[in-house]
């Protein structure tokens, strides 16, 4: 029977089709420029709403789903590492399209395009602002007109991030699978004796391991507040393409196979309602370039680029709204840049957003 529901496998999001989605903390990026890839961090911890009913406040109830802690001005990007079959998912930053610019749909689109193409889309830094690069995802209040939302819509509503999978349609799933049982029996026909398994998915870059679950009860007791919310504005400018779909739009179904509301939390918030200290604010971005520590590029010949919409391309950094970082940038040297390519637990709920 296929999974219908939304569940949290460690710190991994796990959507029906097979869609994997980690959090990745990281570094921010200067504003000005562009750069290669940052490095991963490590995981943000995530936790279900649902298990902190009486600590979070009615309208996160009402919504569902997710939480994570996120410092001001903190960057984050999205991994899709483990995704298992082909999927097509919407990513919402305050229910604006983070790759078309649009209003948040419940239905898949073209011209533009309204979502990544998975496993192709290895992972999604930022908005697609501009020709084969993204602005980066930082992390702002709501309430300053900073985040995606509010300069897009001209409101701050929603906060948050927002995932939606569309799975292949049954016809073009069961062709995918044959295709890929044909081309499994072909590598293990080719394996010379006593070779096994085949090669793993490429993992994000190497993080540090995430902050465990406090115990039972461990959590401070205290009335649901109207906690600080939190959306994601646009830091620097990275490269990386946002893939454009090769299939035509009728593979894949017309309904959504789920859909997850993931909320932004201040550390202060996070301890207030989990009990647990949310993450360290992460290193210095001088001190990990001196480290020698690597960035990456990717590039994929074979693969277009959906070009970015105006109104992406018009989005302003965080900085024109909060000041400029005042944080000293020293940019990887060359031989930093690595050069990358040519489940279980109980159900996330969803609700009303």
């Amino acid at each position: 029977m296929a999974e219908t529901s939304v569940r949290i496998d460690g710190n991994t999001l796990r959507l029906p089709g097979g869609v994997a989605v980690r959090f990745i903390r990281t570094l921010r990026l200067p504003e000005t420029g562009t750069h290669p890839l940052p490095p991963g961090l490590g995981e943000f911890p995530v936790r279900r709403v649902a298990d902190y009913g009486d600590r979070v406040p009615e309208a996160w109830r009402a919504r569902g789903g997710v939480m994570l802690p996120v410092y001001l001005r903190e960057a984050m990007w999205l991994s899709f590492a483990g995704t298992s079959e082909p999927a097509a998912l919407q990513v919402g930053v305050g229910k604006v399209c983070a790759v078309s610019g649009r209003p948040w749909s419940d239905r898949l689109a073209r011209g533009p395009q309204n979502y990544v193409v998975l496993p192709r889309q290895p992972w999604l830094d930022g908005i697609n602002s501009g020709t084969g690069t993204v602005r980066q995802f930082v992390a702002v209040p709501l309430g300053l007109g900073a985040t995606v939302e509010g300069q897009v819509t001209g409101e701050e509503v929603w906060g948050g991030v927002q995932l939606q999978s569309f799975a292949l349609n049954d016809r073009e799933l069961a062709r995918w699978r044959e295709e890929e049982r044909e081309r499994a029996e072909r590598q293990r026909s080719m394996q010379p004796p006593g070779a096994y398994g085949a090669p793993m998915p490429m993992a994000a870059p190497p993080a540090p391991g995430s902050v465990p679950a406090p115990a039972a009860g461990a959590a401070p007791a205290g009335p649901p507040r109207a906690a600080a919310a939190m959306g994601l504005g646009v830091g620097g400018a990275m490269r990386q393409e946002v893939y454009q779909d090769d299939r035509p739009l009728t593979d894949w179904s017309e309904q959504p196979a789920g859909r997850v509301f993931v909320h932004l939390v201040t550390p202060p918030e996070w301890r207030r309602i989990t009990g647990e200290v949310a993450p360290p604010s992460p290193v210095d971005r001088a001190a990990y370039t001196r480290a020698g520590l690597p960035w990456f590029d990717y590039y994929d010949e074979d693969a277009q680029d959906v070009a970015p919409t105006g109104t992406l391309r018009s989005v302003k950094p965080v900085g024109d709204w909060l000041g400029d970082d005042h944080e000293p940038w020293q940019p990887p040297t060359p031989g930093q840049t690595h050069q990358l390519k040519d489940a279980p637990g109980k159900p996330v709920a969803d609700g009303d957003w």
